[in-house]
């Protein structure tokens, strides 16, 4: 069973999330306090750690610090309602995997957190290892190449890449994308997608100005041809 841990100092949040996250089959541990969060994270297994910022004890950046120091690759999300860009990009930054601004939805949350289980889950069948043209890629490793120089795919382009994969020759639509590479499930008017097919292209395309693996469907989104 899938254990998550709960580092949440206000009490009827950290019940709200344990029932709920309970309910939906997840093993959960909890407390309130930073330090004994970091000591349970450090002591126990956990396939992923819900992470308040203000916290007692330990505040959450520095309990994330704290683990990814002592070489903790467990996926946290921060939960917090410090919302601007700087904290944001200062939990990223210290190592967590996603950030979640409160008040958020039950709904986004579970998404954000199936996305990210999905990511650290070990890989099966022929999505292990994949390749098309003279791009390589290890699924399970997070590793890829193309001819005989690394490439460096963020987290996000693997994803991006396996669900391409999973429907090569279909169309799928930036939504989708949103949904499942993100964890998204309200869909503002952004070019998040946009911007980071562009990047892979530039990554993975011999010619990107003239892509022949991943083409855009006009109004409709890309699809990904071997």
């Amino acid at each position: 069973m899938t254990r998550i841990l709960i580092i949440e100092d206000e009490p009827d949040m950290r019940r709200g999330l344990q029932d709920n996250l309970e309910f939906e089959d997840y093993e959960i541990a909890a407390t309130g306090n930073g330090s004994e969060g970091l000591r349970m994270a450090q002591k126990e297994h956990f396939d992923l750690i819900l992470l308040d910022l203000m916290l007692p004890g330990m505040d959450g950046m520095e309990v994330c610090r704290k683990l990814k120091e002592s070489g903790s690759s467990t996926p946290i999300i921060m939960l917090t309602a410090r919302g601007s860009e700087s904290d944001k990009v200062e939990g990223l930054l210290t190592g967590a995997d996603d950030y979640i601004t409160k008040p958020f939805s039950l709904k986004e949350l579970l998404a954000r957190i199936k996305v990210i289980l999905r990511r650290t889950e070990p890989m099966g069948g022929s999505l292990r290892d994949y390749a098309f043209s003279d791009v390589k890629i290890n699924f399970e490793k997070y590793e890829s190449c193309k001819g005989n120089l690394e490439l460096d795919l963020s987290p996000r382009e693997f994803e991006i890449l396996r669900l391409f994969i999973e429907r090569e020759g279909e169309t799928v639509s930036r939504e989708e994308f949103l949904k499942e590479v993100w964890g998204y499930t309200s869909f503002p008017q952004t070019r998040t997608v946009d911007n980071h097919i562009a990047k892979l292209r530039q990554k993975i395309e011999d010619d990107p100005d003239h892509p022949k693996h991943i083409i855009t469907v006009h109004r409709m989104g890309y699809k990904f041809l071997r």
